[in-house]
């Protein structure tokens, strides 16, 4: 077994990525991993020079401590749900796991790969919205395309709720 497990979730804070996010804490996540949160935003939202500065590396690890903060949320464009920030407390002290957060700026599909590289990560969790089979084909589906060019195990899990 890997000594230093990087497990990375996929987290927009949609349903299907809490979803994702619960499946991997349920099933994957063990004592003395780090549960790597890897979040997209798409260009926008951000305390000007923010993007500037990480738009090639990413933020830097951003700890479980500092989510809450609302500065954060100013700072990043990143406003963690309290559903998700329970998940992720809950996991850091019931199963001893490190939690940190990184932010990417752009295409999802290409800086959550991106990620899996220069982070690096052990595997990766993503979330299926359950596009139909058009909607996939015009907009593109990330969890695919992640899967088909990640360098790593990717799991895709299916939500239950469509409302997303």
């Amino acid at each position: 077994m890997e000594a230093d497990r990087r497990v990375g979730v996929a987290v927009d804070f949609s349903a299907c990525s809490k979803a994702a996010l619960r499946w991997a804490v349920e099933n994957l996540v063990r004592n003395g991993d780090h549960l790597v949160v890897v979040n997209v935003q798409k260009e926008g939202h951000y305390q000007e020079g923010v993007t500037q500065l990480w738009e090639t590396t990413g933020s830097p690890f951003i700890p479980l401590s500092e989510l809450s903060d609302s500065g954060i949320a100013k700072k990043y464009g990143v406003k963690p749900d309290a559903e998700t920030l329970d998940i992720l407390n809950t996991v850091a002290r019931q199963k001893e796991v490190v939690v940190v957060l990184k932010i990417y700026w752009g295409d999802a599909r290409e800086k959550i790969c991106e990620a899996i590289d220069s982070i690096p990560l052990s595997c990766l969790i993503i979330g299926n919205r359950g596009l139909g089979k058009l909607k996939r084909v015009l907009l593109g589906s990330v969890s695919s395309y992640v899967v088909n060019n990640g360098t790593c195990p990717v799991t895709v899990v299916k939500s239950t709720d469509h409302a997303s």
